[in-house]
């Protein structure tokens, strides 16, 4: 059967993993499986993205369902379009993986994800080898693209409370990825002094040493203009991290804080309630709990937060990675509405972003390592079975003031090891000997 569902749709290597005829199957047995009869297809301008994007069209087609192309746009945009006029959305990407990578991701008609009974059904169908034709759709970009894009920008325009960000410093960096030619347009609108950076794509350079997976450009670009902020999103701009006013890169977890606190005072965050991940630094934790905030916890992934956000109807959530969900504006994680609500935040608090991220959350150090795997395992493996005696070992290391989560990548061969604790250097030597003994086991 090929490629699996992941963390966020499926993705592989273009051509050799993920190939031509297996994306025009996923098509078929999506509309097989979810029965909507309308899609918008988007990408994120990788060089594969209308080989894929013509490859899903012609299996939309040969299940009976119609599909317009929009061409390069952010996943949200897609999000947005779906819900807004009720059809179906699929976004060729793979997000923050480099060029050789692409992925497909699917919205239901009211812009929410797949979900996991969805996407079991559609793997099922795929099990049952499809024989399709391949038809060559040779499609142009879809007459109604600027009435869908205008639908989604305005919404964006129209959530901040503040419209003017004039004496703001502000550097985005487009990753050469989907946000390279909106972000520009929508930033300029709002603030005066603003640099970009990255987005020159060529469909082999997105997320190339840029964007929210390498910051470290961004950050000396802020500290050599003095900005007062940078942004970074990733290749198809539903996420963004910040580098503050002194080039220190602001994560997901102090921006959910940040969030949390402003909605909170305006007694907009509804039952008090912010969602988070199993990733989120206990020092989120510990800030949500100083403001009397509850945090709901999801496993990775913001499919998992979406379905606690609109099964709860709370208003926010999101993880370290940047993916930001204000579940009042829109149906998924969107960079530039959370870079703008950034500013937003930045502007009312009459603080600097290093004095605002600084008094809302109080970081635990923490130590993130990745061992590549040669092929991809899942929770439920014998193999992740054997881990277990060796991270209640570690575990014990740190006498209860910190944590240990080991786990596999949801969208490659990789196992994820994270130590947080008291103290940067029992951290360090315990991660450093969780990973080494790992190594061993795996060997």
């Amino acid at each position: 059967m090929g490629l699996k569902f992941g963390t966020d749709g499926v993705r592989g290597l273009a051509h050799s993993e993920l190939t031509k005829d297996w994306v025009t199957q996923l098509a078929f047995a999506t509309v097989k499986a979810t029965g909507v009869a309308s899609f918008v297809i988007g990408i994120d301008g990788r060089e594969s993205g209308k080989t894929f994007a013509s490859a899903l069209a012609a299996g939309f087609k040969l299940a009976g369902a119609k599909a317009e192309y929009l061409g390069v746009i952010p996943t949200p945009g897609i999000a947005h379009i779906a819900s807004s006029f009720g059809i179906g959305g699929a976004v060729i990407s793979a997000s923050h993986n480099q060029a050789e990578y692409n992925g497909v991701k699917f919205f239901l008609p009211d812009g929410q994800k797949l979900s996991d009974e969805v996407q079991h059904r559609i793997e099922a169908l795929l099990s049952e080898e499809i024989s399709l034709v391949q038809v060559n759709e040779s499609f142009e970009i879809s007459h109604d693209a600027d009435k869908y894009f205008d639908s989604w920008t305005n919404s964006i325009r129209n959530s901040t409370a503040f419209r003017d960000f004039e004496n703001m410093s502000v550097v985005i960096d487009c990753a050469n990825g989907a946000a390279s030619y909106i972000a520009p347009q929508l930033f300029k609108e709002l603030t005066a002094k603003l640099t970009v950076i990255n987005a020159e794509p060529n469909g082999r350079n997105i997320n190339l040493n840029c964007g929210s997976t390498d910051m470290s450009s961004l950050s000396s670009v802020v500290r050599e203009i003095n900005a007062d902020v940078g942004l970074a999103f990733d290749g198809d701009a539903d996420r963004v991290l910040a580098i503050d006013d002194k080039g220190k890169i602001i994560d997901g977890d102090y921006l959910m804080a940040i969030f949390a606190n402003d909605l909170s005072k305006r007694s907009m965050l509804n039952s008090n309630t912010v969602v988070a991940t199993v990733m989120a630094n206990m020092g989120f934790h510990e800030a949500m709990k100083s403001i009397g905030v509850t945090t709901h916890i999801t496993p990775v992934g913001d499919r998992h937060i979406l379905q606690a956000l609109s099964e709860n109807k709370w208003s926010l959530g999101g993880e370290q990675s940047g993916h930001i969900i204000f579940a009042n504006d829109a149906k998924t994680g969107d960079g530039i509405l959370t870079g703008m609500h950034l500013l937003d935040c930045i502007k009312k608090s009459d603080m600097t972003l290093h004095r605002l991220s600084e008094s809302v959350m109080q970081k635990y150090p923490q130590v993130l390592r990745s061992m590549s795997l040669r092929q991809q395992i899942g929770n439920q493996d014998s193999v992740f079975d054997q881990l277990q005696p060796l991270i209640s070992r570690a575990e014990s290391l740190l006498s209860n003031e910190g944590r240990i989560l080991v786990r596999p990548s949801g969208t490659e061969p990789i196992l994820r090891i994270m130590v947080e604790g008291k103290t940067q250097s029992t951290v360090q030597t315990v991660a450093d000997s969780l990973f080494e003994s790992i190594e061993e086991v795996l060997k």
